[in-house]
């Protein structure tokens, strides 16, 4: 038990000098590592004050920059300040001196004024006395004066008005007449139908001049029977190869014809015979006549007409009026009085519906002593026409008074087909002679060699010596001979004068 007690002491008592030793040794250590550390830090320090002082150069190199960059800018501001002076200096002087001229010219101006005012002063006291003077000499006061002076006014005020009316109603009747003009030559130039002049006698041709006597037949019976039942009159004579039939009616003309070309086809020519082809032949062109009617209401866009207006229309195929096919007359008139109409804004359809009937009343189917107008416009009013179409259609030809703006239209357009050159016999004479004229007229300038009227007279060509005509004579020549038509012929529409001027040289190798 001792020896275990002793043990343990001299273990403790061991154990205290190791410990002190390692004390010690850890001391130092520890103030190895310590002067290590002051060494680092050292170090560090070092560093971080040599960093310092490069940021503080960098830092302070930024801010002489910036500090010169303002100093720059404070000067450029400074010499902008200093022009911005000497202008405003010289501007100064620039104001004080037109302040002077301004002053000096305010000073004239005061002397014009106080001179002014004492020549109107003067002016006032002459008219005074200029008034008082012609109140004695007129016997009257200022105010009876004005009074008399406002009475001439107003008489020759109302004067200067009349005549300012008149001349505007002169100027206005100027104007629409030349615009009724533009209208009916507009109207005029865009409608051009085919015109065929009719007549009273129709050539049936045959084969051969045996067909003559199987015609005429025993004694003459079947061409007796032929002419009892078409009311045509049959020629048959020297004419080699063909048949003259004559009858102022076309239908009957048409009747016959077609008739005979049956019964020559066939070859059966007797009376029996001849009676029942007639009769197949007439009701043949009722319906073709019906079909005719028809056809042309489509082609003008006219609806709604009763059928028996319908057949009077067709019936206008076979009439003529002067020498002038009715139907053609009559869809001529049609479509001119659409253009007019549309031209001046108004109903075109009903325009077109008066103009194709104008002149039913000259396809009667019975005799009448009434004009063909009257008669037209009963038949437009029995068969349900509007009042403007039955009032155009009995106008046409001023038996009745017109009522409305169709009328005078259709009346127009009646003249402008009728009258047109070529489209009646009894103008065609005049027509010619109208060309003739022409050249006549060109004919009779100098240096013009030969004149030529074409395009049915709208065009006069003139040909000119060129030896002795220049470019500026055949210039004056053209305006001589338009002036001179103008001012000595009457025309439709309006002529071309076209003068021709060549050189040629010509040579013959032989």
């Amino acid at each position: 038990m001792e020896t275990i007690f002793i043990s343990i002491i001299a273990f403790l008592v061991g154990g205290g000098i190791a410990f002190a030793l390692l004390k010690s040794m850890e001391r130092k250590k520890a103030s190895g590592i310590v002067k290590e550390a002051e060494k680092e830090a050292e170090a560090i320090k070092k560093d971080k004050i040599l960093q310092a002082k490069e940021k503080f150069l960098e830092l302070k190199t930024e801010h002489e920059k910036v500090i010169n960059k303002r100093e720059n800018k404070l000067n450029d501001r400074f010499n902008q300040l200093k022009d911005k002076e000497s202008k405003v200096n010289k501007g100064l002087q620039e104001n004080n001196r037109k302040a002077k001229e301004l002053e000096k010219t305010q000073e004239d101006l005061n002397q014009q004024l106080e001179l002014n005012a004492r020549k109107t002063d003067e002016l006032n006291k002459m008219h005074r006395k200029q008034v008082e003077q012609l109140e004695v000499i007129s016997g009257l006061t200022p105010e009876e004066a004005k009074e008399q002076l406002l009475v001439a006014l107003k008489d020759e005020a109302k004067t200067e008005a009349a005549a300012f009316i008149q001349s505007t109603m002169e100027e206005a009747k100027l104007t629409a007449g030349m615009e009724a003009k533009k209208v009916v030559i507009q109207s005029i130039q865009r409608v051009a139908t085919e015109q065929a002049i009719e007549n009273s006698v129709s050539v049936f041709n045959i084969e051969n001049d045996d067909v003559k006597g199987r015609i005429i037949g025993r004694e003459g019976r079947n061409i007796r029977a032929l002419e009892s039942a078409t009311g045509v009159e049959i020629i048959v004579d020297d004419t080699p190869e063909a048949i003259i039939l004559s009858c102022f009616d076309p239908v009957r003309r048409e009747i016959a014809r077609l008739a005979l070309h049956k019964l020559v086809t066939d070859g059966r020519i007797h009376p029996a015979r001849v009676e029942e082809v007639v009769a197949k032949t007439r009701k043949q062109i009722d319906e073709e006549i019906f079909d005719v009617g028809k056809r042309t209401t489509i082609d003008l866009g006219i609806h709604g007409l009763h059928p028996e207006l319908v057949k009077t229309v067709g019936r206008m195929k076979y009439r003529s009026s002067y020498g002038q096919n009715l139907l053609q007359h009559s869809r001529e008139v049609a479509n001119l009085c659409g253009i007019m109409a549309a031209e001046l804004g108004l109903n075109a359809k009903l325009a077109k519906r008066a103009g194709l009937l104008h002149d039913i009343g000259k396809v009667p189917s019975e005799e009448s002593e009434l004009p063909h107008a009257i008669l037209g416009m009963q038949w437009a009013e029995k068969y349900g026409e509007k009042p403007e179409v039955c009032n155009a259609i009995g106008a046409h030809h001023d038996e009745i008074e017109m009522t409305n703006l169709i009328s005078p239209i259709v009346q127009v357009c009646d003249g402008i087909s009728g009258a047109r050159p070529g489209a009646r016999r009894q103008i065609a004479e005049s027509y010619i002679q109208r060309l003739k004229d022409l050249e006549n007229l060109a004919m009779g300038h100098s240096g013009v060699t030969k004149a030529y009227a074409v395009q049915a007279g709208r065009e006069l060509r003139v040909m000119v010596d060129c030896e002795k005509v220049n470019d500026a004579d055949a210039a004056k020549i053209s305006f001589d001979i338009s002036q001179k038509i103008q001012n000595e012929m009457t025309y439709p529409g309006q002529v071309k004068i076209t003068v021709i001027r060549e050189t040629r040289a010509v040579n013959v190798a032989r």
